[in-house]
């Protein structure tokens, strides 16, 4: 390449004809997809779309197939197609999904409804604006803190194959976001940190070689923070990397608790009272 040369743009792009060379159609399926373009002030629709279904066909194959062929103004976000990057994140039928990811015949329904997620602001049609949740995210530090790192600048952190295994199910997460569509705790108070931030605080809590428990307890311990959980546990339910944000939170609340000294204090001691002498026998 020439010194200078600009590097072009790959656009890849859905081709319907793949889905046309599966053969026949299993099926047909009916999409009903949310509908919101904030440029028109019309508020929220809904247009219905029939879409064959051919063996491993995805919700997001579906949608793309809706773009491409139907109505090239249905605006979607994805981009990996393979449940990495947690891009596609909407709710179908009612519960938090990740399009690429659910294959339509799975579902066993000949209607599905296709809406963006909630607890997020919608942007356009089955995108959300992820400022908020990222701003909560951030909030929890979710980095490792050393109290060394200016004396160990070139230390190298190991650690044995147990502790890692502490915190690795937390490290799975995608930040998809569905965890924090589906608490009805984040439906109610949006200052709410959420499901995703706090598992995430969870993660470098566990990990060995973070020193910033004091920093994220400060916020986790907060009027938003860990005690609004309602432990409902919906969080967990729609992961789809296995993550369980539900157990991160009751472990932090325990080590909210065991912090503030509540498991050390000594309890007073009990009221013994005499015992009553038995009443003779006659």
């Amino acid at each position: 390449m020439a010194e200078g040369q600009a590097v072009g743009r790959v656009e890849l792009k859905f081709d319907p004809k793949i889905l046309e060379g599966l053969g026949k159609p299993l099926k047909t399926v009916t999409f009903k997809v949310y509908r919101f373009d904030p440029s028109r002030g019309e508020g929220v629709t809904y247009s219905t779309y029939q879409v064959p279904i051919f063996r491993g066909t995805t919700v997001l194959d579906a949608l793309l197939y809706i773009k491409e062929r139907m109505d090239p103004s249905l605006t979607i976000r994805y981009s990996c197609r393979m449940a990495v990057c947690g891009s596609c994140g909407m709710v179908v039928n009612g519960k938090e999904m990740l399009a690429c990811k659910t294959q339509v015949e799975g579902l066993k329904s000949d209607t599905l409804v296709v809406r963006p997620m909630h607890n997020l602001p919608v942007t356009r049609d089955l995108v959300t604006d992820f400022d908020a949740f990222f701003k909560k995210h951030r909030a929890v530090l979710p980095y490792i803190i050393r109290e060394d790192v200016d004396v160990n600048i070139d230390r190298e952190y190991q650690q044995r194959p147990e502790e890692v295994v502490d915190y690795l199910m937390f490290a799975n997460c995608i930040k998809c976001g569905l965890c924090y569509s589906a608490c009805p705790t984040s439906a109610t108070d949006e200052m709410f940190l959420g499901p995703q931030a706090m598992s995430q605080a969870f993660r470098y809590v566990a990990d060995s070689r973070d020193d910033g428990h004091r920093q994220r307890m400060d916020v986790l311990d907060s009027p938003h923070g860990i005690w609004n959980c309602h432990f409902a546990g919906s969080c967990s339910d729609v992961c789809p990397k296995g993550v369980d944000p539900a157990f991160a939170i009751q472990q932090l609340k325990g080590l909210l608790i065991f912090r503030s000294g509540y498991l050390k204090k000594k309890r007073p001691a009990p009221n013994v009272q005499q015992k009553r002498e038995l009443v003779p026998e006659r």
